[in-house]
């Protein structure tokens, strides 16, 4: 499309809902539900609300995965297929580790915001439990070396190299390539840099529970959640979470440092699940009859040196990049954390969080009351499948939003995987 062809203008983009499913822990309930089968669901729950099963009904869909079989390389585009979605609609796969979600959510406002589509959804699936499984690498080479071969000889002394333990798989390693490191081991490291101590955390992790039950409680989530496979609610909420109780858990990362702090408590487990928003310019929703619950008004990207820069000061750790990515975004706008009625930090670890706001206080942006952070719970008591946590907290963060029935902004940091964050703005007109 050349630049003559686009809008004059930049349009408002508008959210108008969400649909998930409930996250389960993983080799749970959806031990062997596929990434294309939970998105498909997230997705036909969608399109069933908003009756968008017509043709033309969507400009396109954009969604993605992180831990991805080599059968899911279209995976946007076969879930369509497989959805009530039109199949007409187009459709393309996004990745950026945790920050997916959100960055599918931006892709599709971009194009909105351009002309050059009225409406799309947005979106991401990820499971933990039918994780894909590579053939051992030196196997690959043997194989490859067959194929290759130009006569069936050559092909059986390639075959003839293959030992018993070529014969075990690759398995996904939770750990960056970069460091060999664990993302739970990174965060330990971020946590002593920045003295985030143990109570803290896990006044943390409890609240988030307390505070997601308390929403599934007051029928927050009857129409952002669809049941799947037996769940109607998140499956790692523990309604009756206390400090208390999470001062009993052993600590899992950071153990060979005295006085670890990090548990399977206060850190996100294993998580399968998948959930979608849907965007759209303001003709087109007022077109449907269908009120916005927000618009999505400024967003930011933003990466740190974890392997080389400044990780043992805190600077520079693992899923600090959101301490960066929120002041540009926010100079840029003009607005500072006072003017935000609500907070959602996705919550991989709650020293994570608990570092990321002491961050932004050290940058001089001021503290976050804790009665606007994650009012509704958020990733610690959800559960936190990688592609779809961004989508999730997109229509929980608008429709908070729209609750208020009053002009808010809302504020959206997620942390990801290599060293990158991803942030945004919501607001309610």
């Amino acid at each position: 499309m050349s630049p003559q062809q686009l809008s004059p203008s930049v349009r408002r983009v508008a959210i108008v809902g969400g649909a998930r499913i409930p996250f389960a822990r993983s080799d749970g309930p959806y031990a062997t539900a596929s990434n294309q089968q939970m998105l498909t669901a997230a997705l036909d729950g969608l399109v069933e609300r908003y009756g968008l099963d017509g043709p033309g009904a969507v400009g396109e869909f954009v969604a993605g995965a992180v831990l991805k079989h080599s059968r899911d390389f279209n995976l946007a585009r076969e879930t369509v297929l497989g959805s009530t979605l039109h199949p007409r609609t187009p459709a393309y796969d996004i990745q950026q580790a945790c920050g997916t979600g959100l960055q599918a959510v931006i892709a599709a406002a971009n194009k909105i915001a351009l002309g050059q589509t009225d409406s799309a959804i947005a979106g991401g699936s990820d499971t933990a439990s039918d994780a894909p499984l590579g053939v051992n690498d030196s196997l690959r080479r043997v194989l490859l070396e067959a194929r290759r071969a130009k006569t069936l000889g050559g092909r059986m002394k390639a075959l003839a190299k293959v030992r018993p333990g070529h014969l075990v798989p690759d398995i996904p390693r939770n750990a960056e390539p970069r460091t060999g490191l664990s993302m739970g081991e990174h965060a330990a490291v971020t946590a002593r840099a920045w003295g985030i101590g143990r109570a803290a955390q896990d006044e943390l992790a409890a609240t988030s529970h307390q505070r997601l039950a308390a929403a599934y409680e007051r029928g927050f989530f009857q129409d952002l959640v669809v049941p799947f496979r037996g769940l109607a609610r998140d499956q790692n909420l523990r309604p009756g979470s206390t400090v208390d109780k999470l001062a009993a858990l052993k600590p899992v990362f950071g153990l060979d440092h005295p006085e670890p702090t990090m548990t399977a408590g206060n850190s996100t487990p294993l998580t399968d699940g998948a959930a979608t928003v849907l965007l759209a310019s303001e003709d087109w929703a007022r077109a449907r009859g269908l009120e916005p619950l927000a618009y999505l008004t400024a967003y930011e990207t933003a990466a740190v040196d974890f392997v080389g820069g400044d990780v043992a000061g805190g600077e520079d750790g693992l899923l600090m990049a959101p301490a960066y990515a929120v002041p540009r975004m926010l100079e840029r706008a003009g607005l500072g954390l006072d003017d935000f009625e609500l907070v959602e930090i996705h919550e991989a670890f709650a020293s994570q969080v608990l570092a990321t706001l002491a961050a932004w206080e050290k940058r001089g942006l001021g503290t976050v009351d804790r009665a606007r952070l994650n009012v509704a719970g958020s990733s610690l008591a959800t559960g936190h499948p990688f592609a779809a946590t961004g989508a999730r907290i997109v229509a929980t963060l608008a429709k908070l939003l729209a609750e208020r029935d009053a002009p808010a902004r809302g504020l959206i940091s997620i942390c990801a995987a290599g060293g990158q964050g991803v942030t945004a703005v919501l607001e309610r007109a």
